[in-house]
């Protein structure tokens, strides 16, 4: 297994304030882009309004998934939430545990479970890329339903990348146009390779419907960047009858 070159940025960006090396990200695209790791270390002034909107949506015990360094735990603890912050980088974990989150788990969502249930699974920061496929992302939502409460939900972002392909007139793969392969780059060190999901809100609605999962687009930014809301269906619920809204809340 290669090295954890992210969570090394991460470590070195919290014992140092700054990076004598960028954290590169490789894409399959064919771009390489510096990761602006100080956003990993972001104050609550500067949590950007769609993530905040998430926070406020937060309801009962709270599932911090890619958790990171804590950004989000933090803030969710400081208001009184009982969240868990899962996250797979080991590094990551221990600087959490350093900044004072109470709660953090070492492990892979596709993995983790047991008898705890939680009323909220928070994935913020593209965290549903997590499913890498669109396959995958079914599997995301079936693992969800069997972590979450009675009144469970599910918040998360994710972005239309489409215009990728327009814009820069690059070629589009022959599968799902948001199935991006990654590798991250620190100090002339790559990791791994890792599968990542871009899904667009049309494709997003019709799997999560087959998945039976009513869905709300809550928030869109001028960034083709979406926020959405989700709960299993239930018989009954008449919160969201009708499958799928829309509603921004400026």
């Amino acid at each position: 297994m290669s090295r954890d070159v992210y969570g090394d940025a991460l470590f070195d960006y919290k014992e140092k304030g700054e990076l004598s090396h960028p954290l590169l990200l490789h894409s399959s695209y064919g771009d390489i882009e510096e990761m602006p790791v100080e956003v990993f270390y972001r104050q609550d002034d500067d949590i950007p309004e769609l993530e905040f909107i998430a926070l406020s949506l937060c309801d009962g015990k709270v599932l911090d998934v890619g958790a990171g360094t804590g950004v989000h735990a933090l803030y969710l603890q400081e208001k009184g939430f009982d969240v868990t912050a899962l996250e797979i980088s080991e590094i990551a974990c221990n600087i959490m545990r350093e900044r004072g989150v109470g709660k953090v788990v070492h492990g892979d969502f596709f993995q983790y479970g047991g008898e705890e249930k939680y009323d909220t699974l928070l994935f913020l920061m593209n965290g549903i890329g997590i499913a890498g496929t669109l396959e995958g992302f079914r599997k995301v939502l079936q693992h969800a339903k069997t972590l979450m409460s009675d009144r469970g939900q599910l918040l998360f972002d994710s972005s239309d990348i489409s215009y990728l392909y327009e814009e820069y007139k690059i070629k589009r793969p022959e599968h799902y146009f948001g199935e991006i392969n990654f590798q991250y780059e620190y100090k002339e060190q790559k990791g791994d390779l890792f599968k990542w999901l871009y899904i667009d809100q049309e494709t997003l609605i019709k799997i999560a419907r087959e998945e039976g999962w009513v869905v709300q687009i809550l928030f869109e930014d001028e960034n083709d960047q979406y926020l959405v809301r989700m709960e299993p269906f239930k018989e009954d619920s008449t919160s969201l009858r009708g499958g799928t809204t829309k509603q921004s809340l400026d």
